[in-house]
C-alpha cells in the first residue's frame, strides 16, 4: 500500500508540473493570435480586479487578431487600458462594442530569442520532474532502511518511477518541439 501511495503521489506531482509547463507555454507569444495570451489580464470591474475572461467573450477573429466583446458596453475602454498596461506588446483598438487585438508579426531574431526562452522553461521543467523522482526514490530508500520494504519491492518501485519520469520527459520534449515549430513557422 505504501509503494502505491508513493507512485500515485509521484505521478500526481509530475502531472501538476506538466500542467504548469503547458500554461506557461500557452502564454508565450508566437506571432499568431492565441486567446491564452490574455489569460492573466486583470480588469478593474466594480472596484475589484477580475480576470478578463469573466467579463467578456474572447474569440479568434483571424490568425492574427483576437476579438473581445465585453458583457457590458462601458467596459471597452477599461479592458483596452488593462491590455495596454499588461505590457504584452499588443495594441488593442475599439470598434463599436468590440475590442480587436492585433498580434504583430515577430522578427526572426525575436523568434529565436523566444525559442531559447522556451528551451529554458522546458529544461527547468525536466529538472523539476527529476527532482520529484529523486524525492520519491529517497522515500523508498527510507522505507527499505526501516525494513518496511524488501530490496526487490524497492527496486520495482524505483523502476516504475523511472518509467514515469521517462514518459513525462518525453512529453516535455514533444511540447518543446511543437511550440518551437509554432514559433518558427511564419
Amino acid at each position: 500500500m505504501i509503494i502505491s501511495d508513493i507512485k500515485k503521489n509521484t505521478k500526481q506531482k509530475m502531472l501538476n508540473t506538466i500542467k504548469i509547463l503547458k500554461e506557461n507555454l500557452k502564454k508565450v507569444r508566437t506571432g499568431r493570435a492565441n486567446i491564452g495570451m490574455l489569460d492573466n489580464i486583470q480588469v478593474k470591474y466594480h472596484e475589484h480586479l477580475t480576470k478578463l475572461l469573466k467579463i467578456a467573450n474572447i474569440t479568434l477573429f483571424n490568425s492574427h487578431t483576437i476579438s473581445i466583446q465585453p458583457f457590458e458596453k462601458e467596459m471597452s475602454s477599461i479592458i483596452k487600458k488593462a491590455i495596454n498596461e499588461a505590457n504584452l506588446g499588443l495594441n488593442p483598438t475599439i470598434q463599436g462594442n468590440i475590442i480587436y487585438v492585433s498580434i504583430p508579426p515577430l522578427t526572426k531574431e525575436r523568434r529565436e530569442e523566444i525559442v531559447k526562452l522556451i528551451k529554458n522553461i522546458t529544461e527547468e521543467t525536466k529538472i523539476s520532474i527529476r527532482k520529484i523522482r529523486r524525492d520519491s526514490n529517497e522515500n523508498l530508500k527510507k522505507l527499505l532502511k526501516n525494513k518496511i520494504l524488501s530490496v526487490d519491492n524497492e527496486y520495482r518501485a524505483q523502476y516504475d518511477i523511472q518509467k514515469l519520469t521517462d514518459k513525462f520527459i518525453l512529453e516535455i520534449n514533444q511540447l518543446l518541439i511543437n511550440k518551437e515549430k509554432e514559433i518558427l513557422t511564419l
